[in-house]
């Protein structure tokens, strides 16, 4: 039985031994690996960079002078199988800090060995190449444990005797040295130099004033002939002005008259158009509500009329429907009264007198009742006179009664009277 390994790109995995007795080794970076339960060894070893702080504390240098050096290394192992195999001889089964530390003396002693073959100037003023001058004989040390230096650099350079300050204060010295004799020299110079240019100074100024009196005369002869021509051309200038003024003025009042004859043309026709319009304004208000007014009185006037006239038409017709009814009726009526009376009088002329005597004595009631109908609200008659008298006018009274049924009925009472046995007239 066995077990899968496998590893990142950053670490190598070394596989030892194997089945049947294999002694064979395998290197596998960024891949995985089989190894066998108890014959098969896997260990790991970082590829992974390491930063490395050398120091060299109080070595003498070419001149005796002690200096302290701190550098910084950034190593790591190669990647190439036969490096990585002396890799592996060299570091497995040791821990990145004890692989650190091998590095760590190595470089810090050949630091030692460079230091002390250089003078103090030489390591402070050109550290890069004190640094290049190290890792290159540092680097075959290191390769041949599988190790690349990819960077070496001097961090910090320093001593405790001084020396370096005093290096500066002679430089520095030297400097202020060379610094104030440059001011002397330069205040030297500047001050010839300042005599030189005052003195040019002075001629050009001299041969500028002479030049500008010069200057000054042509000026002021340019002048006149100038200021003539001024005022020659500004008294051209000036009546041309006033005569295109009086033109331009000419050109204003023509163009004012033109306005003025727009504006009475746009007047005119703004009246025109305000007429129209209070015309089109009286007949839309006045005229057409007029005409229209006139037109729905002219046809109810017509409507009336019409309806007068159909009423006339009907009502006449009514009329002439009811007296033709009316006469139809009083026809039928007078058609029956004649036949009732042409009937009556064949009665009367089948009965004789006795029928005649019949209706009057029939009639003499309702007679009666119609003369007493009046008397029927007396409520008391007085008669003035004697016995005599009353008596006569009683009489009277009764006599009088066959002419009135005479003329009423046009009978003759007495003589009917006359005609009953026994009555006599």
């Amino acid at each position: 039985m066995g077990n899968i390994h496998t590893v990142g790109p950053n670490e190598a995995l070394i596989v030892s031994g194997g089945c049947c007795g294999s002694t064979k080794k395998r290197t596998i970076v960024g891949g995985w690996a089989w190894a066998w339960w108890l014959v098969t060894d896997v260990q790991r070893l970082s590829l992974e960079v390491m930063t490395l702080n050398p120091m060299c504390e109080m070595v003498e240098t070419a001149q005796g002078v002690p200096l302290t050096v701190t550098g910084v290394a950034q190593c790591k192992i190669m990647k190439a199988d036969e490096l990585l195999g002396t890799a592996s001889e060299q570091f497995l089964g040791k821990s990145v800090k004890e692989i650190k530390m091998t590095i760590l003396q190595t470089l810090e002693g050949h630091l030692r060995a460079i230091l002390g073959t250089l003078t103090v100037e030489e390591v402070y003023k050109d550290r890069d190449q004190f640094a290049a001058l190290v890792r290159e004989v540092a680097a075959p040390d290191v390769g041949r444990m599988g190790i690349e230096i990819l960077s070496f650099t001097i961090k910090d350079v320093y001593d405790d005797v001084q020396y370096l300050q005093s290096l500066g204060k002679a430089q520095t010295a030297s400097v202020k040295r060379d610094a104030d004799a440059g001011v002397a020299e330069a205040n030297r110079d500047a001050g010839i130099r300042e005599a030189e240019c005052e003195k040019s100074a002075m001629d050009v100024k001299y041969s500028t004033d002479t030049k500008i009196e010069d200057n000054a005369r042509m000026y002021k002869l340019q002048k006149a002939n100038f200021d003539q021509e001024i005022n020659t051309a500004k008294a051209e200038s000036q009546l041309a002005y006033e005569l295109q003024a009086a033109k331009i003025r000419q050109r204003i009042r023509n163009e004012e008259i033109q306005i003025d004859i727009v504006e009475r043309r746009k007047q005119i026709e703004i009246e025109t158009q305000e007429i129209n319009r209070k015309d089109c304004e009286l007949s839309a208000t006045v005229k057409l509500p007029a005409e229209a007014e006139s037109y729905r009185v002219q046809t109810i006037a017509e409507g009336k009329r019409t309806q007068t006239v159909e009423n006339a038409r009907a009502e006449a017709e009514r009329i002439k429907k009811i007296g033709s009814a009316e006469a139809h009726a009083i026809e039928q009526v007078g058609k029956a009264e004649a036949e009732r009376m042409r009937m009556k009088a064949n009665v009367y002329k089948m009965y004789g007198d006795a029928a005649i005597m019949n209706i009057v004595l029939e009639s003499l009631p309702k007679i009666a009742a119609e003369i007493a109908a009046p008397l029927a609200k007396t409520e008391e008659i007085v008669l003035i006179g004697g016995n005599d008298q009353t008596t006569g006018d009683v009489t009277r009274l009764v006599g009088q009664l066959p002419p009135a049924i005479n003329a009423l009925t046009g009978v003759d009472l007495s003589k009917v009277l006359g005609k009953i046995p026994g009555a006599k007239a």
